[in-house]
């Protein structure tokens, strides 16, 4: 039953916001894509140094 673990293609992964699937952030199980997470980063907790 190897084949029905859950791994996701690329195609597959999308952004948990607006869909997109390009640009994904997946680091922390996020899955953003980088424009929504430049609008989620502070509510989320992450900080802008510099």
């Amino acid at each position: 039953m190897r084949h029905e673990l859950t791994r996701k293609k690329r195609g597959q992964r999308k952004c948990k916001k607006c869909g997109n699937n390009k640009g994904l952030i997946r680091k922390y199980n996020l899955y953003l894509c980088r424009r929504c997470f430049r609008e989620e980063a502070a509510l989320i907790g992450f900080k802008k140094y510099s």
